[in-house]
Order: structure tokens, then sequence, then C-alpha cells
């Protein structure tokens, strides 16, 4: 057992879940969310934020910033939390109501912007309220998930070996497409690797990620309002839309097998299941990459009332004619986010002379 003293520095990458009983079909479930900042997105950020460090971007005095529908915030609030610095994550309205609170508990300011861009979503928002810090402030610097480098070359040094070391004989990997780091790292390493490997990546419909119409998306994770810069299609072999429905049929599913995964892991367990029953699968090996568990989605996808709101009261309709528990009736936690500007900045007081101004880092 690893002794620690930054949460950062661990994270299990080496824990599967077979699948066959619950999906019907051979799949195993690489778990990415058992390190302190709970999903996936904690590799990204660590890198990243190394990466700034290095190249002399964050200094002591600097406010990271950035924008994010949960997870990878959560991270960033942990390690700055841990490395002394001030973080600002501006989100939207689908931000789960306990990732916000996780990333305030954390230290962090959290802005909601609620004006949806021109694809109907609110990405484009919260990429232009970011900027707009970043030209108030040169303390502000935005490391930059969508075009950053490192949100794909941690996946690529961590992620796809990890894999390839516990099934050396893998077939098909099906990995969720939001900003694409973790789809095109690993699709990057495996198109080097020994053997082919078939890679899908599993969108959620209504995301213009791979281009279509946009359209209605209530479940944080996975999906774009834009073209991800990050993505390069030719080293993906197949892509799947799934419905926001069956993401969350999938993850009930899981729950009442005793698997409580969040709602990007029931997109992409989805999206890998439909592939599967529709393929000879018997002799194949396949993965799926699950980004993070359900802890901060039971007060939606997992409560009963929000579904029934959004989706009918058919949409937890069982397909083996089990019924789903309702938890209808737990108490709802107030929503009491803030969706004012964060305050200025407080200046130190400056010498008489000043070293020239460092690079912001846009990458």
């Amino acid at each position: 057992m690893p002794v620690i003293s930054a949460p950062y520095a661990f994270n299990e990458g080496d824990l599967y879940v077979d699948l066959e009983s619950i999906c019907g079909h051979p799949l195993y479930l690489k778990c990415e969310a058992f390190n302190f900042a709970g999903s996936i997105k904690l590799k990204a950020a660590n890198e990243m934020v190394e990466n700034a460090e290095r190249d002399g971007i964050l200094k002591a005095d600097s406010v990271l910033v950035e924008s994010s529908s949960g997870n990878l915030g959560v991270a960033l609030s942990m390690i700055a939390a841990s490395k002394g610095y001030r973080f600002l994550c501006v989100t939207d309205s689908r931000c789960n109501l306990s990732t916000r609170l996780l990333m305030e508990a954390l230290g962090s300011e959290v802005h909601i912007v609620a004006d949806q861009d021109s694809n109907g979503g609110f990405l484009g928002t919260r990429i232009e309220y970011v900027r707009s810090l970043c030209a108030s402030d040169d303390r502000y610097v935005w490391l930059s998930q969508y075009t950053n480098a490192g949100n794909w070359t941690a996946h690529y040094r961590t992620t796809a070996p990890e894999i390839a070391r516990r099934f050396p004989e893998l077939d098909v990997l099906f990995v969720g497409a939001g900003t694409t780091g973790t789809l095109m790292g690993c699709a990057r390493y495996f198109r080097e690797w020994h053997r082919p490997v078939r890679i899908v990546a599993v969108d959620a419909a209504g995301s213009v990620a791979f281009g279509g119409e946009p359209g209605r998306r209530m479940i944080p994770g996975l999906g774009m309002s834009m073209r991800p810069p990050l993505l390069d299609e030719s080293f993906v072999d197949e892509v799947i839309r799934v419905e926001e429905p069956d993401t969350i049929r999938m993850c009930h599913r899981m729950a009442r097998h005793g698997f409580l995964f969040g709602g990007s892991t029931g997109t992409v367990v989805s999206g890998a299941t439909d592939w599967l029953s529709r393929h000879d699968a018997g002799d194949l090996t396949a993965v799926a990459v699950a980004p993070d568990l359900g802890e901060r989605y039971l007060d939606t996808i997992y409560q009963t009332n929000w579904l029934q709101d959004l989706y009918g009261d058919q949409v937890l309709a069982a397909e083996d004619g089990d019924r789903v528990p309702d938890t209808g009736d737990e108490a709802q936690v107030p929503d009491t986010r803030d969706t004012t500007p964060p305050k200025p900045l407080p200046r130190e007081p400056k010498p008489a002379s000043r070293a020239p101004a460092r690079r912001r880092s846009t990458t």
C-alpha cells in the first residue's frame, strides 16, 4: 500500500469490471475513478499543471482558470489546493450541484454561465468568459483542456499502456468523446502497437464533436457543442452516438447489480453494448473506459423526479421487467448557485522596477 503526501500522487489504474453478466456480451470496464479527484480527469489535470510549472507559466501568484462541466474542475480544485494555487472553474447550469459543492469545499471559486451559445450549448459562452478574464488580469492562467496537448499525452503515457499490459490480445476499445483527450491518447498509442485495435468513439447524441446537428444534452461529461480541436478522426475507426435515455437506463441497470457509475460511464457502456450486439463478439477481447462513478449524479440521473421531468415517466422502464427503485422522495438539496462574476483580484504592492511580463499560456 503506497504512502503519499499529495492527493494527486495516487491513482488506481489496474481495476477492471467484467460486465458480461450485466450486458450479455464479453466486455471489460476499466475503472478510472479510484483517486482523490474521483475521475479520469486527474490524469490530464496533473499533466497540464506540471507542464505549465515546468515551462514557467505558473507562478506563485497565478490563478488557474478553466472551463469544465465538472470532473476536470474537481481535479484542478484538488491539485490547486494541494499546491497552493487559486482556482476558478467556469461551468454552466448542467454541472451537478454536488460537483459544484465539492469544488467549493476544496477552496475553489465557481462561476456559472447562463447563456447558451449558437449551437445550443454552453461551451462557447464559457470559453468567451474565460478569455475575458485572462484579458483583464495577467495573473489568470488558462490551461485550455480543449487545445492542450497534455490532455491527450497523459493518456498516451498512462491509460493506454495500462490497458495494453492487462489485455495484450485487445481487439476493440470503446472510449467516450468529450474534449477527446482520452480518445486521442489511447488511439495514438494503439496505432503504434504490435497488433491492430479497433478504436470506437462513443459520443452523446446531440453533440457536434463528429458533425451533425446540435441537440439538447442535459447530462454533463461527454459530447461537445463544437468540434474538439484535439480530435484527429484518422485515428478513429467508428463513432457511436448514444441517446440520453439509453445512458440513464444503462446506469440504472449497472446500479441494480451494485455498480454505481456516472453518466459518462453509462454512455460508454451503452454504446459498447450496442456495438457488441451487432457484431460477432464471442471471440473478441473488448475493453471500455469508465471515466467516473455515480455519487455526483445522485441528484440527476439517479433522482426519479429529475428524470421524469426531463425524459418522461417511461425512461426507467427496464428491459427485463424489473422495477427500478423509486428514490423520488429523497430530500432535495437547495440550489444556491451564485452566477455573479468573481470579484477583481487584489493586487500586491509592486516594487519600483519590474521584471519583463511573462507570457501567458493559451494552450
